[in-house]
């Protein structure tokens, strides 16, 4: 014979406190990760600056500049262009191919602006890096790579 328990407010109460004390600040630690959109999704909100962006900025453009160099270059070399030439290679939900990605094969406003999944959802501000600096623009336009391939670094590239 089955012994049925039910649960009684006290062992509600219980499971409602464990909840709230042990699991919601794990979920809290790890929120859902913010993944690549590809710049195309900030058209509708951002029309002005998109529209500058695409027809101002060279980066909206930059996979194509590596794509006519790969002929002189080894893979690892074409491969480590992708770092400042397309969105999010090697992060998360990053640029992973042309075939695979393509959406994110130049170098777009998330680049500057961070992964903009959460924004896209939730159209706040706070879920977007909006106020940017001139660190913000030396992973890419770092002194080595300026000497390099002299440019000169632009903080707005075009866009804004």
């Amino acid at each position: 014979m089955k012994v049925k328990k039910r649960m009684n407010r006290a062992n509600w109460l219980i499971c409602l406190v464990f909840f709230v004390l042990i699991c919601a600040p794990v979920w809290a630690l790890n929120p859902k990760p913010r993944t690549y959109v590809g710049s195309d999704a900030c058209q509708d909100c951002h029309e002005t600056e998109y529209k500058n962006f695409q027809t101002y900025a060279k980066k909206a453009h930059s996979y194509e500049s590596i794509k006519r160099m790969k002929k002189g270059l080894e893979e690892a070399d074409f491969c480590k262009c992708f770092e400042c030439h397309t969105t999010g290679y090697k992060k998360p939900g990053g640029f992973r191919s042309e075939l695979e990605t393509p959406h994110l094969k130049n170098a777009g406003c998330e680049v500057c602006h961070g992964p903009g999944s959460l924004h896209v959802e939730t159209g706040e501000p706070k879920d977007i890096k909006g106020s940017l600096t001139a660190k913000d623009c030396e992973e890419c336009h770092c002194a080595e790579r300026v000497k390099a391939f002299d440019y000169k670094p632009l903080i707005y590239g075009g866009a804004h």
